[in-house]
């Protein structure tokens, strides 16, 4: 492989972190077009000139949350717990008890080894999970509803 070849860089960078995932993450062929770009730009980016650049990547969208009857948008990376970005007012979490983040065009959610686990849509979460509009977090007794992604 040479780095002129971006699209078979991608694709195995792509595969690499999969195998390291253990079968979390769809394989290449099933990734959206827009992981599959931003796999793309982040090779191009650390092997030199090709025909992707960062740009083309979409941009992060908001991520929108209902906690009990407050409304939340978040544009970037932050934590949720009893001393997180977003106060979870409950015994039953961690202080810092999950993180989401935006990640090739995606939001996801993973747990921060907190004591009580992190549940997405009533099933305990063991990685990193990708949020859809719908879905339901619980933190601790706590639920946290996604409005919009």
């Amino acid at each position: 492989m040479t780095s002129t070849d971006p699209e078979r860089l991608a694709q195995s960078a792509y595969e690499a972190y999969r195998d390291a995932r253990k079968g979390s993450v769809p394989a290449w062929e099933d990734a959206s077009k827009q992981e599959q770009q931003a796999w793309r730009a982040a090779v191009s980016a650390v092997s030199g000139p090709g025909d992707v650049t960062l740009t083309d990547g979409a941009p992060a969208q908001s991520l929108i949350l209902l906690a009990g009857d407050d409304t939340r948008v978040f544009h970037s990376e932050f934590t949720a717990g009893r001393q997180g970005s977003l106060a979870v007012n409950d015994d039953h979490a961690s202080s810092h008890h999950a993180r989401f983040l935006f990640a090739h065009g995606f939001w996801y959610v993973e747990d921060l080894d907190s004591t009580n686990g992190t549940f997405l849509n009533g099933r305990r979460m063991y990685n990193a999970q990708r949020l859809k509009k719908g879905d339901k977090i619980r933190i601790g007794r706590t639920i946290i509803a996604v409005l919009g992604v």
